[in-house]
């Protein structure tokens, strides 16, 4: 996490308001990186994000039927570990010396350990060891996944980077359904449950890692040798030195929290304003959902293509940011199912949007891409990590205010809360000079 945030007096007079120019290094690439890229992706959310979707259920109910708070307890420790560990992986990634260059190594060590988490997982004799299981899939499958985008840091240039992430954000968007619909016909079997999902993944990332090439770094030097000290220090880093990548860190920091607010609790408000069960709704829910992909499609594949083609960025992050705001506005005075559909397909539309485009801006305004990329997207997950672990906890104090014993719970003010919160990350992504 940043040391502290920057403020205001601190940045520089705005300069005219141009895109950096492209490192010559970053030549445009070719069909075949673009697409073996968004392959490799959607295999990584298929092994990954099915058992966070349905496996980890499945196996909790076997090992402890009627404690589904343990869930909460094994997804927790799972992100607490990434949280952890990612700004040192990502510096190991930066410093790596090898004939198969700094990136695939890390892509090949995390599929291993992926495919061994999920065995784990599909074989727990015990919630610890599903636990376990889980947080070796978060290291592991967190890894491919985060030297997968690393690459994109290297490699993308800046009028490709829009388009690129509105077709990897497609890519995410579909992998969980496809993940589900491949692990329900196997819901009889632990093993093919998690392996299945799991030879998607190891079969597209390995795809990658064939046929796409990177330079040999057995040559690579470094001015600092690293230690403990200089690795703690790797964690943080000067927010007054690259003003523009701190303001994309509170931006999504704040995007983030505002989401996390709004989606936490959702089976429980459509439950409250709709007057039925919470188990009634989840057919509602899945109905929303498969909608939602394509709402959500259609705001990052047009947000990002539209990005790159105006050469505008925080025009679109910040709209995106009003767009999911609106949805949770309209949701937040909703009573019946019509309007409730209308503001969870506007959310779905801004969170598409944001997710590609603010990926591509933070790649113009990462810092030290050269040397040190890994580690500032590391230190970027922080500002997804935090919102989507404090939130949780948080949110009950929005839902219990002005709330007599037994009333209905206040989310018209967790929703407007949430609403705020994603235009102020908008807002705050305004504040970025180096990109339009």
């Amino acid at each position: 996490m940043p040391q502290s945030l920057p403020q205001l007096d601190v940045l520089p007079e705005a300069p005219e308001l141009t895109m950096p120019a492209t490192a010559p290094s970053q030549a445009p690439v070719g069909k075949r990186y673009i697409w073996l890229m968004v392959l490799a992706q959607f295999g990584v959310f298929v092994a990954f994000i099915t058992p966070l979707a349905i496996s980890l259920a499945i196996r909790l109910n076997q090992l402890a039927p009627g404690h589904e708070e343990y869930l909460g307890y094994i997804t927790g420790a799972g992100a607490f570990a990434v949280m952890l560990t990612a700004p040192f992986l990502g510096v190991a990634s930066d410093r790596t010396r090898t004939r198969l260059g700094r990136r695939r190594p890390f892509m090949i060590g995390g599929m291993i350990l992926g495919v061994v988490s999920l065995v784990v997982m599909a074989t727990a004799p015990s919630v610890l060891v599903l636990g376990a299981g889980w947080v070796l899939a978060q290291l592991g499958w967190g890894q491919v996944l985060s030297n997968l985008q690393i690459s994109t840091a290297d490699r993308l240039p800046e009028n490709q980077r829009g388009k690129v992430a509105g077709l990897t954000g497609f890519a995410t968007q579909v992998a969980p359904v496809v993940g589900v619909v491949l692990a329900g016909s196997f819901t009889t079997d632990n093993l093919l449950l998690f392996l299945v999902p799991g030879a998607v993944g190891v079969l597209l990332t390995t795809l990658f890692v064939l046929l796409v090439h990177e330079s040999d770094s057995r040559g690579n030097t470094f001015d600092e040798k690293l230690n403990l000290g200089s690795l703690l220090r790797k964690y943080l880093y000067n927010p007054k030195q690259y003003p523009d990548f701190s303001w994309n860190w509170l931006g999504r920091f704040f995007f983030y929290f505002g989401l996390t607010l709004n989606t936490t609790f959702t089976a429980f408000f459509f439950a409250s304003r709709l007057g039925v069960s919470v188990t009634d709704v989840a057919g509602i829910i899945a109905v929303l959902s498969m909608a939602g992909i394509l709402t959500t499609t259609a705001g990052a594949i047009g947000g990002g293509f539209l990005s790159d083609k105006l050469r505008r960025r925080r025009a679109f992050v910040f709209g995106a940011g009003i767009v999911f705001a609106a949805g949770a506005i309209v949701m937040a005075f909703a009573t019946e199912m019509p309007m409730l559909v209308v503001g969870s397909l506007l959310g779905s539309l801004g969170i598409g949007a944001f997710s590609a485009v603010d990926q591509a801006l933070l790649l113009d305004v990462l810092p030290e891409r050269d040397t040190d990329a890994g580690r500032f997207m590391g230190i970027t997950g922080f500002a997804t990590s935090i919102p989507q672990s404090i939130a949780p906890l948080i949110a009950p104090i929005f839902l219990a205010v002005g709330v007599a014993a037994g009333g209905e719970k206040n989310y018209l003010l967790l929703y407007v809360i949430a609403a705020a919160c994603t235009i102020f990350g908008g807002l705050v992504v305004l504040r970025i000079r180096s990109v339009r």
